[in-house]
Order: structure tokens, then sequence, then C-alpha cells
């Protein structure tokens, strides 16, 4: 059964406090970003800009931007992989979490190699494979390859959830006469479902800001938001690289804000366990 705690104002206060401070540090960083999108005219050591204008706002909406075209990508291929890597994760992280077996520790270690690799000779490898199977220069061979990062995350993260889940009321469903997958759906996944959202959040950022894996097996005809922005940060134009840059982060910004309540542990009654 789950507890109910009651907070002291004092404590209230001093969590709103803390949250304010998180908030104020994580957007902080973009005053300048957002001061830079509507700049028409900004030098140093002027510390505003002379004058504005809403020239780089008018490119982002233009279609030779390919912006819309770039955060639809990116959209799709992220949602993708975080759905498919949550649903391979949370199954791999129930066997690491609730049980243990022979070689355990090495399918832990194994999981982590994908990060542990050189992403570039793995990416080349992959990059071949990818031509053979007809999957390059296509949005499902990035979504598959956007898998390799996420899918160890979402692992560890489910493993520790599963670490600290207690069995025992999915047994006494089963024992009420409910079947396997209404246990899961009525008993389990609510009981996950705020370590599964954490998870499934980090996907969701490793891939809509993949780089890399997107330009080599992409081939740059698959078009995201990162590689648009990076080319338009080797360039001089700083409105149009902060209009970008803003774009880019509001997606994963709002869903972060979205999965916030179940980043602390007194949401979730799974919780984090040790592996």
């Amino acid at each position: 059964m789950a507890t109910t705690t009651h907070e002291t104002p004092a404590v209230r206060a001093s969590r709103r406090l803390s949250l304010g401070l998180l908030l104020l540090g994580l957007l902080a960083p973009l005053v300048p970003l957002v001061i830079w999108a509507v700049a028409g005219e900004w030098r140093y050591p002027d510390l505003l800009p002379a004058s504005y204008s809403t020239r780089p706002v008018q490119f982002l909406m233009s279609p030779q931007s390919r912006v819309v075209e770039g955060l639809t990508n990116s959209a799709i291929i992220a949602v993708s992989v975080a759905m498919i890597a949550s649903a391979i994760g949370a199954a791999a992280g129930r066997a690491l979490g609730l049980y243990g077996f022979r070689g355990k520790r090495l399918v832990q270690f194994l999981l982590l190699s994908p990060v542990i690799v050189p992403p570039v000779a793995a990416t080349l490898g992959i990059h071949v494979a990818f031509i053979r199977l007809g999957l390059a220069n296509s949005l499902t061979g990035v979504t598959l390859v956007h898998l390799i990062p996420t899918i160890p995350y979402v692992t560890l993260v489910m493993s520790s959830v599963y670490a600290n889940y207690d069995r025992a009321y999915e047994d006494q469903a089963r024992v009420l006469g409910a079947s396997g997958w209404l246990a899961f759906r009525r008993v389990t996944l609510p009981q996950i479902f705020p370590g599964l959202a954490v998870a499934g959040l980090f996907a969701f950022i490793i891939s809509w800001s993949e780089y890399l894996l997107t330009l080599v097996i992409g081939g740059g005809r698959v078009q995201t938001l990162p590689l648009l922005l990076f080319a338009f940060l080797r360039g001089n134009d700083n409105a149009i690289g902060a209009v970008l840059s803003l774009a880019f982060i509001a997606p994963a910004l709002l869903l972060l804000l979205v999965t916030s309540k179940y980043l602390s542990g007194s949401s979730t009654t799974a919780g984090f366990g040790k592996l």
C-alpha cells in the first residue's frame, strides 16, 4: 500500500524555492537566444540590440529554410524511437531487475557497449550493413540506428525500477483471475509508469539531439533539426542560429516540463531500486 506523507509549510516552501532556482538556471541561458532571435543589429559592447527585426522568424517559417521538414522528421523519429525503445527496454529491464541469472553482469556490460564503443567506428560499420539492407538514406534506417544509443539507457532505468518492484500485487491479480495482459495493464503499468515516462523522456531527448548517426545513416537526405542547426551555426548569421536553437530546444524542454513530476521519487510507487 502506498503511504501518504504530510509536508510542513517550511518543506513545501523549500521545495518551491528549489524548483524556482532550478527553472531559473534552466531558462536563464535561453535569454540571449531569445534576444538574438529578434535582433536586427547587435554589436559589441552594446548590452541590447540597436534594432530589432522579424527576419529570423520569417526565415524560420519560409519553405527554403526546410525547418518545417526538419521539425517533422525529428518529431517522427524521436517519438518512434521513444516508443520502441520503451517497449524493448521495459521487457529487458524486467528480466534484469526481477531475476538473477548466470552472466547477468556480462549482459549489463554489453548493454553499455554501444555507449562505450567510439561512435564513429560503430556508425561506419552500421552504415555498410544498412546500405546492403536498403535502409540507408531513409527515415526507417535513421529510426533503427537511433535505437542503438537509446535502448541501453531505457533498459538501465527500467532495471532500476523493477529492482524495487513488488510482484505481490501482480500475483494477487493473477490469483483473482486476471489474465497476464489485464494484470499488466491494471496493476503493473500504473506502478512502473513514472519510471517508464522518465526512460521514454531520455530516449526522446537522445534521439532528438542525435547528429552523427543521422548524418551518416541519413546521408544528408533525411533532414532533422540538428543537421540544420549545425549547418547554420557554421555560418555568421547569429540571428538565424538563435531562432533555430530555440526551435530545437522548445519541444524537448516542453516534454521535460510535462514529465518533471516523475523525476522525483515521491510520485512513483515502484521507485528506483538498486541493481
